[in-house]
């Protein structure tokens, strides 16, 4: 192994783009816990399956129907 390495003529890998973005989102314990156990009877990640959930929202435009009490 070399003591130094010249990376003057290095180039970016194209395809090291992030596709996803780390966030710190604040949800409600049975949220959570719903995505937990559905995670575990499908096989997936739980943040997989979130992220998949509201991928779909997106792709079908939905949009959230809450009623704010006052």
């Amino acid at each position: 192994m070399r003591r130094e390495y010249d990376f003057s003529k290095a180039v970016k890998n194209p395809y090291a783009e992030a596709k996803k973005s780390l966030i710190s989102i604040r949800l409600d314990n049975a949220t959570i816990q719903y995505f937990k156990e559905l995670s575990t009877e499908l096989g997936v990640p739980y943040q997989t399956l979130i992220n998949s959930f509201l991928a779909d929202c997106v792709t079908k435009k939905m949009r959230p129907s809450t009623s704010w009490q006052s």
